[in-house]
């Protein structure tokens, strides 16, 4: 999953890209309003975290402008306000939820996992497909009752894959959702961590769930007796 960090304050947003890179997030950062909105309206993020005092424009307005221009993506906003007036005007003008400074990493974490959790077919807390199981608090992936073990760039792709079960996700699909602007993705980078997912999660057992479609990406397909 995506996420572009708009915060001024550059150590708490160094701190915020830190510990979401560690979830496993690939994360853009914007340091003043105008430039995230910019980036907003450029790439399909997952998901926004947004300051309101902001130099240039407010998160308020930013926002509210990319709701006018038809930017769906949830936006989770961060503010020292914490008065019933400032949240009220804070969902008021699009955004999702509302997280007062200070605040600890694990609720910032949980909420966004449960903002992520509303886009997604899966609405409680684990993502299963048939005997795939894969629990986003832990990280931690399981086949068959049987743990495997991924990297943390696998893991991420695998997350995207169950967010879009039986849907065809194109490379470039991948490349706008897993990476950040500081990674440079080569030719063939996407099919080699495909593989590497494939063999891991695929191989060792009977019912494949990984198909390439030739010529457009891959598709994660539920069993036989999900697709009824």
């Amino acid at each position: 999953m995506r996420i572009l960090v708009i915060e001024d304050n550059h150590r708490l947003n160094s701190s915020l890209q830190m510990n979401l890179t560690h979830e496993g997030y690939s994360v853009d950062a914007a340091y003043d309003g105008q430039e995230g909105q910019d980036l907003a309206e450029l790439t399909p993020y997952d998901l926004i975290i947004l300051d309101i005092l902001l130099p240039k424009k407010d998160g308020l307005e930013v926002c509210r402008d990319l709701r006018r221009r038809r930017v769906h993506t949830p936006v989770l906003l961060l503010t020292a306000r914490d008065s019933v007036d400032d949240r009220v005007k804070g969902l008021d003008c699009g955004a999702d939820d509302y997280l007062v400074k200070p605040f600890a990493m694990r609720e910032l974490l949980a909420r966004l996992r449960a903002l992520l959790r509303r886009q997604s077919p899966y609405k409680t807390g684990r993502m299963e497909m048939g005997d795939l199981v894969i629990d986003p608090v832990t990280h931690s992936v399981e086949r068959d009752g049987c743990p495997v073990e991924l990297t943390p760039r696998e893991y991420a792709l695998l997350e995207y894959f169950m967010y879009h079960p039986n849907q065809v996700v194109t490379r470039d699909m991948i490349e706008q959702h897993i990476w950040n602007y500081d990674f440079e993705c080569g030719s063939n980078v996407i099919d080699v961590y495909v593989r590497r997912l494939r063999r891991k999660i695929d191989d060792p057992f009977k019912v494949k769930l990984l198909t390439t479609i030739r010529g457009v990406g891959y598709r994660l397909t539920p069993p036989p007796q999900e697709r009824a």
